[in-house]
């Protein structure tokens, strides 16, 4: 975002970029200059000391399996927000910005290598070493996950030696957390590469075009034809411009103008790989929530606060008491159903249990299996017709009535 809002202070300003003829304006005669300088600077310091910080956070979960805690999280904060301030001071004041190319002032080359390009070239070299350490450990990880001996399937064969089974699920369970890890944070990881890349490569431009306008004898003497030109031309720079790309060195102008292409881009490939179409709804509800009245009642699909259902620890300080349970449940044999009973607050103190015992009941259904099984005798009917004083089919014949009438008879009323 800072390098984006330091393309923008220029259309703003609208700055004059030339002092002179000869000399373009800096940062002590144009005050855009030293805004949009400093911010580039700073978009550059945070980019590069963050990228390391994730990278570094990354290495540690997947390398070394560990979870980082408040105390990474609040020193990262620090040293993060520290680097850049310190770096912006001593850039500006050992080095200072002006107008090399384009609208927007750049660091100059004096000191420049030290102060401000060594540092970020520094940074960047140990992101992408971690970054290819951790790399290397994934490929490690895998490639032992996927040659280790696998336990047998077959339940009748042997059991795994202990150093293989052992070391083929540790290796199995490394892999699957690298790879959740990885599943979770490759955005970030693009991201991180994506920076690394960008600032090598405008280290090296910019290095090189620092070297070509260096004061040596060897550049005096490449700028030999080219003033020269300049000279019989009586200063016309369109006519020598061939000259001065044959005989001076440093990048060529398509070079520069992708670096300058390349930078606004920064912020572009955050956007890309970081960002979600949900969270556009998820601001817009967020701005909205903070002009409308609380609702009463939560919305569907949202879990309710503790307080909501009085189930916080503030709870326990108010008066009020819930009420009792009335009934409670309790097992009155082993054959019969499970039956409810009134009982007083002593018995039911199972009921205002968070979680109750579910008693497996003997007689289940819940799996095909006759009611006869649990009885030692599987003969015995479960109805015995004689403890009714009910006659029985036999007797009923004798009497002269079919069985079925025997419902209507005055026996059975």
């Amino acid at each position: 975002m800072s390098l984006q809002l330091g393309f923008m202070i220029p259309l703003a300003s609208k700055p004059h970029q030339c002092y002179n003829e000869i000399t373009p304006n800096d940062m002590f005669s144009e005050m855009s200059c030293a805004w949009s300088g400093a911010v580039v600077l700073f978009g550059a310091w945070t980019s590069v000391t963050w990228s390391f910080f994730r990278t570094l956070s990354l290495h540690l979960q997947i390398c070394w399996n560990l979870v980082l805690g408040q105390r990474f999280f609040l020193g990262s904060l620090a040293v993060g927000w520290a680097i850049p301030p310190m770096g912006i001071t001593i850039g500006l004041v050992l080095t200072g910005v002006s107008y090399r190319f384009g609208t927007i002032c750049h660091i100059n080359h004096d000191h420049s290598i030290a102060d401000f390009w060594g540092p970020i070239l520094s940074i960047s070299g140990a992101s992408m070493l971690v970054h290819l350490i951790t790399l290397l450990y994934c490929m490690q990880v895998y490639i032992r996950s996927v040659f280790e001996e696998k336990p047998p399937t077959d339940t009748s064969s042997a059991f795994p030696s202990y150093t293989g089974s052992v070391t083929t699920l540790t290796y199995r369970a490394t892999f699957k957390r690298v790879k959740h890890v990885i599943k979770m944070q490759w955005r970030g990881i693009a991201v991180v590469l994506v920076v690394m890349t960008y600032a090598i490569f405008f280290t090296l431009v910019f290095i090189s075009l620092d070297k070509s306008v260096e004061k040596t004898p060897e550049n005096i003497d490449r700028a030999h034809p080219w003033l020269i030109c300049i000279v019989l031309t009586n200063g016309n720079v369109k006519k020598c411009l061939p000259e001065s790309q044959m005989s001076l060195g440093g990048p060529s102008e398509g070079l520069v103008l992708t670096v300058l292409l390349l930078l606004p881009c920064c912020g572009f490939w955050s956007v890309l790989l970081l960002g979600r179409v949900s969270m556009i709804p998820g601001w817009v509800h967020f701005f909205r929530s903070k002009f409308q009245p609380k609702q009463e009642f939560p919305p569907r699909g949202i879990t309710p606060n503790k307080d909501y259902a009085m189930l916080s620890s503030s709870s326990r300080y108010n008066n009020t008491k819930s009420p009792d349970p009335l009934l409670s449940m309790s097992r009155q044999s082993d054959l019969s159903m499970t039956t409810f009973k009134v009982s007083g607050a002593k018995e039911s103190v199972d009921c205002t249990r968070d979680e109750i015992k579910y008693p497996n009941p003997v007689m289940s259904f819940s799996r095909p299996r006759p009611p006869s099984a649990q009885r030692a005798e599987p003969n015995v009917r479960d109805w015995d017709p004689q403890s009714t004083f009910a006659p029985g089919a036999a007797a009923a014949r004798t009497r002269g009535y079919h069985p079925s009438e025997s419902r209507c008879s005055d026996r059975n009323v």
